[in-house]
């Protein structure tokens, strides 16, 4: 967080708005995190990592083998996800563009680093055949198939492959809105600055989220456990994202027709007007907090170890809970300048979105109560969660005060 202010701040002075400067964000946090994890935390010495820092390396002889076998399913992974991108016409156009310009740029720097890390790994790896091994003996050899290392393989590819490309396209944008923002104005009006604020929170998100997304490595124990391996689980999720979007404009989950936010409903109360810019900066805040508590190891729809500090010590979704306030709060889809009809429609669209934000988080702890640490910590939230407490709560003063059903 210091250094991507730091960035911000110099960024703004020098007038730095491009989304090449966006990359630097990205560049300066990820290098912060990384000397912090292995420097402080030193989570490269954690069991969970699979590397075995004990003694000697193995010797090259031994392992040389697997690294090549595993490069070569590597590499064709790499190569399939290009084949995704280039029959994709999405990605190439807007801000995906500026996306695959990147990665294509990036590509031939990858794939040579990829040896030298892949052949040492291996050499400190106590089982160095993975999911990329397995793909790479089916191309070389002709090897009996590991139908669930592919599988897990193919999911965790597919999450990086498809959240990668989004959010290098939504950066830049989001950055260049923080770096341009007016503050001389901002200072002087309440809705500009909440707007402006907000803009920061979100950009705080996807900055560090496009870390987690690129640093899956083993040493900093941010590496897949396990992608989410239920297919209602990836519908939930891909629905909120472009082009699989039910919620953007014209799409059939679509709530703002004929709205007008919080600021056109509120301009004529002041301090109420300031009061729920307040609020919805720090529900923005909350979410951004639960993007920041991952460090490294954010993604979606995988399992990178289990968080139980930050704000995930009030309840297990901390970010959709944030989200669909700040949603209902600044949007009031039941306040409309064209009628009725589109009243209860966004109204009833809106409470549709929030299912599937529900939807979406039980189809994540049905993924991650795989792991015996989830289930404690779910455990431990149903009881001392707040928001756990508050609805227990509602349901003692709807039975009168009883805790009998």
């Amino acid at each position: 967080m210091a250094s991507l202010a730091a960035w911000l701040t110099f960024a703004r002075w020098f007038g730095l708005n491009g989304p090449f400067a966006a990359l630097v964000a990205i560049l300066v946090c990820g290098a912060v995190m990384i000397m912090w994890s292995l420097l402080v935390d030193r989570v490269h010495r954690s069991p969970s990592t699979g590397i075995d820092w004990n003694g000697p390396a193995k010797p090259l002889q031994e392992t040389i083998d697997i690294s090549l076998t595993k490069l070569a399913g590597l590499w064709c992974t790499w190569g399939l996800i290009a084949i995704v991108y280039a029959c994709g016409r999405w990605y190439w156009t807007g801000s995906y563009s500026f996306a695959m310009g990147v990665l294509a740029s990036l590509t031939p720097g990858l794939i040579a680093l990829s040896v030298p890390y892949v052949v040492w790994l291996d050499r400190r790896l106590i089982e160095p055949r993975d999911g990329a091994y397995a793909f790479g003996a089916i191309l070389l050899g002709g090897a009996t198939p590991d139908r669930a290392a592919l599988a897990e393989h193919a999911r965790q590819w597919a999450v990086k492959g498809f959240f990668i490309a989004f959010m290098l396209s939504i950066v830049p944008g989001n950055y260049a809105q923080v770096i341009d923002w007016d503050l001389a104005t901002a200072l002087g009006d309440p809705v500009s600055l909440t707007r402006w604020l907000i803009a920061v929170m979100f950009l705080v998100d996807v900055t560090l989220a496009t870390v987690g997304y690129l640093l899956t490595l083993r040493p900093l124990d941010a590496h897949i456990r396990s992608a989410n391996p239920y297919a209602a689980g990836w519908t939930a999720a891909l629905i909120c994202y472009p082009p699989f979007i039910l919620m953007g404009q014209g799409g059939p989950l679509y709530y703002q027709t004929g709205t007008r936010d919080w600021s056109y409903w509120l301009a004529d109360h002041p301090w109420l007007l300031a009061l729920t810019g307040a609020i919805l900066v720090t529900l923005t805040a909350v979410y951004a907090w639960a993007t920041v508590a991952f460090g490294p190891r954010f993604s979606n729809l995988t399992h990178r170890g289990i968080l139980t500090h930050g704000p995930y010590r009030w309840t297990r979704h901390p970010a959709y809970v944030s989200k669909n306030l700040f949603w209902w709060l600044s949007t009031l889809p039941f306040l409309v300048t064209t009628g009725l009809v589109d009243m209860v429609r966004n109204t009833a669209m809106l409470a549709v979105v929030s299912g599937v934000y529900y939807w979406r988080a039980r189809m994540e702890e049905r993924h991650l109560e795989r792991d015996p640490v989830y289930c404690a910590y779910s455990q431990w939230i149903g009881r001392n969660g707040p928001l756990s407490r508050l609805s227990r709560g509602i349901g003692r003063w709807a039975r009168g005060g009883s805790d009998a059903v």
